[in-house]
């Protein structure tokens, strides 16, 4: 195991698969806040500066680390994959074994996750076997524990806002109903999610989940909630943070999604030991990016990706990578996949992107020059970046790729 970093070097303890980072700090992707913990990042929101958190340093999983994590279970891979960006001073491994082994102990199936082998050697990975069947119950139970337990170690309070397309919400509430020390406060675009997704919203009963119907889309409703974050004082005197994607805890787990996949059905095994590793492409329902963007973290980490992002027709990540094209629909195209209908007026003022935050998140002159200008959206209808822009982008994203084409990360398969 091995570390790249920016800043320093993270400190790992342990070997085999008793490995734990003992130190690893978080810093904003538009470079103003430094230095924070995983406890940190996991009660906040945006950052300070309007950023999302990533840590400072990627580890890097060997060949040989790779191969000895073969025939771990789902729950096994969380374990070692949490391990790497959470401290041992803050979870001990221990608490840290037992915590994700409660979190995913609820899911109908016993392994979790389950792969569907189908024809001409391709897979689906079952991510949907959680509370409210999407895929987001897996990373939300985990981070919901890890909040659970600073909270009663601490004696403290949090209160959770979400802005919800349809799946967010309900995991949300489903994962932290009850808690004593979480309040948890979601909003959802009232019209335009599933009768099953407003259900699991409305239903919920506990003292501590508040729900609210909003006019407009889920893209409408987080400019409001973006605002309240960037109050500091607000956020700090009222404890507030967010289980958005925008929660590094989120992504962190979702790693695992990736790693888990690759170690049973790229064929690695099969190969010498001292042979490169085998290529896998792994096709991801897009929306926010969240989820591709753990896709490409994972890539950082070593392991020989290919992504492919699947959008519908609210197709702005696309159009964007194949050319530039920033420029926001007037309004969200409601389809049969509502949780992915975001137009992503926020792309890059909410950090929701994450390929291409992560890829120039180094780069805070680049910040300073195009994000501060998203205070308001309305120009953003006929945006586009300039070539320099969208040059250096196509450049730092193309490990993801395929040579013959600077936008393979987006290729499209429209619903």
């Amino acid at each position: 195991m091995t570390s790249s970093s920016h800043e320093g070097v993270s400190q790992f303890i342990g070997v085999g698969e008793r490995l734990q980072v003992s130190m690893m700090n978080y810093c904003s992707t538009r470079g103003g806040v430094c230095g924070w913990d995983f406890k940190d990042v996991l009660f906040s929101g945006y950052a300070p500066d309007g950023g999302m958190f990533m840590p400072e340093d990627i580890p890097v999983l060997s060949p040989d680390t790779l191969r000895s994590w073969k025939g771990l279970s789902y729950t096994q891979v969380v374990v070692e994959v949490a391990a790497l960006f959470v401290s041992t001073q803050l979870i001990p491994r221990g608490d840290l074994e037992v915590l994700v082994g409660e979190a995913l102990s609820s899911f109908s199936v016993p392994e979790v996750v389950r792969i569907a082998q189908l024809k001409g050697g391709l897979s689906v990975l079952e991510l949907f076997h959680g509370l409210t069947l999407a895929f987001k119950d897996l990373a939300m139970t985990c981070t919901v524990h890890f909040l659970n337990y600073f909270l009663r170690k601490e004696n403290r309070r949090a209160t959770v806002l979400v802005g919800t397309s349809g799946d967010t919400g309900g995991s949300a509430i489903q994962n932290a109903k009850g808690l004593p020390g979480l309040d948890v406060v979601v909003v959802y675009p009232q019209g335009r999610i599933t009768p099953v997704q407003e259900k699991h919203m409305t239903s919920c009963m506990e003292d501590n989940v508040h729900v609210f119907a909003a006019d407009g889309s889920s893209d409408d409703i987080d400019q409001p909630l973006r605002r309240l974050f960037a109050d500091q004082e607000l956020v700090k005197s009222h404890g507030l943070m967010s289980l958005n994607s925008v929660n590094w805890s989120r992504v962190m787990i979702q790693l695992a999604h990736f790693i888990y996949a690759y170690l049973e059905l790229s064929g690695m095994e099969q190969n010498e030991s001292t042979a490169a590793l085998p290529e896998m492409e792994v096709v991801v329902p897009t929306g926010g990016a969240g989820n591709i963007a753990a896709g490409y973290i994972v890539k950082q980490m070593g392991l020989p990706l290919k992504l492919v992002a699947m959008v519908n027709s609210n197709d702005i990540v696309h159009r964007t990578v194949i050319a530039g094209d920033f420029s926001m629909a007037a309004n969200v195209t409601q389809t049969l996949a509502s949780a992915i209908d975001i137009q992503l007026a926020a792309l890059l003022q909410n950090q929701r992107c994450r390929p291409w935050t992560w890829a120039v998140n180094r780069s805070s002159q680049w910040w300073e020059n195009v994000v501060p200008s998203f205070s308001s959206t309305q120009w953003l209808q006929n945006f586009r970046m300039s070539e320099h822009t969208f040059t250096y982008l196509c450049h730092k994203l193309r490990p993801c790729m395929e040579p013959h084409s600077c936008a393979y990360i987006c290729q499209t398969f429209v619903f």
